[in-house]
């Protein structure tokens, strides 16, 4: 037995302990709710309908997400939690695969460890933890939308590719150009969409940075998802969009204090039930623009992570009710942080050698930080201001200040020659200028 065997067994088993921990902390209560909604629309009693004994509460899921969960119904719960538990944990390791992978190749280290490494820490963040013991769909869409960050950048490189390597059309079947190219960029986004609504927000990230195409395909996956599962739910379809939809109260209570969004705080903070809505659409409407903004310069100079972790942040304070299973972004965030600062630290080291600075120190700083806000999850431990709204006021502070690395992601083509060409240039040495003013 080879010692990468020795270390997957040790994984899968070191998994599966903390999916029993997890599963037995949180009961798959969010499951259980969802289940008996789609209990109810099997009995014809319907699916909005439905209001949990003692909680009151109903399903916040949209219809296309209803169908894939009425499966579980026909399921005990546990079978039907660990199926989707096993099944977040497989995207929440292909997602870090793409984000912690290059991390570990910029800086010489073998891949594997390094995503090992951050899994396991991310098994110990709470919203890892509550998505995958409440068994909801947010790892699921998690890892559909940084599958679009994979096909983004190879539409990207394709794009590149061509301008100096021009390819036959035909030396490729249409499956593997496809694959090969990333014409499935945007389909990702679609689906996340379907199972639940804040991801609808990456499409206007990809129209303000004009890559039209994967907008256009995340809108025709999602309508197309849509329209099916309007034909199999039709009463429920024009429910949702109908009524339930608009509910700010759709996922819980608004100033519960799970909720951790921009309205929660203000709920919170005027001690109503509800929360001002003009107030609350303002602000969240300039947290919005700011982060698509942010976004944008990111994606310009080449990192298509963190402006992805951007979009992500932004829905996560300007969403009516965002639980804190609905927070997995922030495991972006810490290694965006991370890496941010050990580029910095190495850009010093090779243009300053010998000064005793820690260069890179804040950003590590903030990357712990944040980590730690993760785990801990002081909301319900303490009854302060600061404590109960954590996780939104670092939300807010991370759309407004979290940093990008230039050239680290790039979703855009780029000219492989342009350096070369410019170097060439400046060897030309120009003519000499004539005087401006020649004597008589």
């Amino acid at each position: 037995m080879t010692s990468r065997s020795v270390v997957v067994g040790l994984a899968v088993i070191g998994l599966l302990a903390a999916l029993a921990t997890i599963a037995q902390r949180y009961g798959f209560s969010g499951l259980a709710l969802d289940r008996g909604a789609a209990d109810s629309w099997l009995n014809g009693t319907g699916l909005y309908a439905y209001r949990a004994g003692g909680s009151h509460l109903g399903t916040a899921l949209p219809p296309a997400a209803a169908v894939l969960v009425v499966p579980a119904a026909l399921l005990p719960l546990s079978t039907a939690g660990w199926l989707l538990a096993l099944a977040g944990a497989a995207a929440l390791g292909l997602a870090l695969i793409v984000v912690a992978g290059p991390i570990a190749r910029r800086y010489g280290r073998r891949r594997w460890p390094v995503v090992l490494a951050a899994g396991a820490l991310a098994l110990t963040a709470e919203p890892v933890r509550a998505a995958l013991g409440l068994g909801t769909l947010d790892l699921l869409a998690f890892g559909l939308i940084t599958a679009d960050i994979v096909a983004l950048r190879r539409l990207a490189w394709a794009k590149s590719r061509a301008r100096w390597w021009p390819r036959p059309t035909g030396s490729l079947s249409w499956p593997r150009r496809f694959w090969t190219n990333g014409g499935w960029a945007g389909a990702g986004v679609g689906l996340a969409a379907a199972l639940t609504v804040s991801p609808l927000l990456f499409v206007g990230y990809f129209a303000i940075t004009k890559q039209w195409r994967a907008a256009l395909t995340a809108v025709t996956t999602a309508t197309v998802t849509a329209t099916t599962a309007a034909l199999i739910a039709p009463h429920e379809t024009a429910a949702w969009f109908g009524d339930v939809l608009w509910r700010i109260d759709r996922a819980g209570p608004v100033d519960a204090t799970a909720n951790q969004s921009l309205a929660g705080v203000l709920a919170r903070l005027y001690d109503s039930a509800t929360t001002p809505v003009l107030l609350w659409f303002s602000f969240s409407l300039l947290l919005v623009a700011v982060g698509l903004v942010r976004a944008r310069s990111a994606h310009a100079d080449g990192d298509e992570i963190a402006a992805f972790t951007l979009v992500g942040l932004s829905a996560a304070i300007a969403g009516p009710v965002t639980n804190t299973h609905e927070l997995v972004w922030l495991l972006p965030t810490v290694l965006v942080l991370v890496d941010a600062g050990a580029r910095r630290r190495e850009t010093a080291r090779r243009s300053l050698p010998g000064r005793p600075r820690q260069p890179g120190a804040g950003l590590f700083a903030a990357a712990v930080a944040v980590y730690g806000l993760a785990v801990l999850a002081p909301m319900g431990s303490f009854t302060d201001p600061v404590s109960r709204n954590s996780y939104a006021l670092a939300l807010i502070l991370l759309v407004n200040a979290l940093p990008w690395r230039p050239g680290a992601a790039p979703a855009v083509p780029v000219d492989r020659w342009a350096g070369r060409r410019a170097s060439r240039r400046a060897m030309i040495i120009p003519p000499p200028r004539e005087p401006l003013v020649r004597g008589s």
